[in-house]
């Protein structure tokens, strides 16, 4: 299984005008993250993107990609969704519709944002989507089983996704145990990691830390990381060997 990380930043964690942090001044590339978001291909062939963000065009020219099959939502805030439209040329040069899966409440914030696609109306240039319904049942996409995790973002359901040895989790603060067990066994395992205060919807980095220890992956990866995180280089090296910071574009082999 190949995966990309796409984007491993968040709405302030992005390069702001006028900002004079030190990871906004920062020349090591590994410190300038576009909005959470993965691309996974898997053993299967199939080209699995989660979450298109503001930055999805970007992210997938900056990439070389050119092919996916199906979008899974984790859940319908804007730096999550913000990129839907932009799968449109996907539909144009290989002429295919776009699987997409989404709990209701996701959908319904991308029909309200999104009308044009839903509406009725037919058009060329048209984004082309095929919905369907998520929930916290394991599914069949093509020839993979997924398996979707949930997590609350404070009030907010949430839903990571495993699929084989990679388990991907993003915009949450509290995992239950029963929700734990179906990732643990995971060689590969992304949480969220805001900043190290304590944030009211985000795990902070010691919470993911202790959320690491208790599922024992091979290896983790810390994503959705903010400024006050601190720069790449700085907050790798006090990191264990079997932890790391993703960046943009970091590539893996599960």
């Amino acid at each position: 299984m190949k995966i990309i990380f796409l984007g491993t930043g968040t709405s302030t964690g992005v390069p702001l005008i006028g900002c004079h942090c030190e990871v906004c001044q920062s020349t090591d590339s590994k410190d300038h993250r576009l909005r959470s978001s993965v691309y996974i291909e898997t053993d299967f062939g199939n080209k699995i993107v989660i979450d298109t963000g503001p930055d999805f065009r970007t992210q997938m020219l900056n990439n070389h990609l050119e092919d996916v099959d199906a979008v899974f939502f984790t859940h319908n805030h804007k730096d999550h969704t913000a990129g839907l439209d932009d799968i449109r040329p996907i539909n144009h040069l290989l002429g295919k519709s776009i699987d997409v899966y989404a709990e209701n409440y996701v959908q319904k914030t991308l029909r309200m944002e999104y009308p044009y696609i839903f509406n009725g109306e037919d058009y060329p240039g048209l984004p082309r989507i095929k919905m369907h319904d998520l929930s916290e049942a394991a599914f069949k996409f093509k020839q993979d089983e997924i398996i979707p995790i949930r997590v609350m973002h404070k009030t907010l359901p949430v839903l990571g996704f495993r699929i084989g040895d990679f388990t991907y989790i993003t915009d949450a603060n509290f995992i239950t145990d029963a929700e734990l067990q179906k990732i643990k066994g995971s060689k590969v395992f992304v949480i969220n990691a805001l900043r190290r205060e304590p944030h009211y919807s985000h795990f902070n980095l010691q919470q993911a830390l202790e959320i690491i220890e208790k599922v024992k992956p091979e290896h983790a990866y810390l994503t959705h990381i903010g400024h006050r995180l601190g720069l790449y280089a700085k907050v790798l090296n006090e990191l264990p060997a079997d932890i790391s910071l993703a960046y943009d574009g970091l590539q893996l082999e599960v």
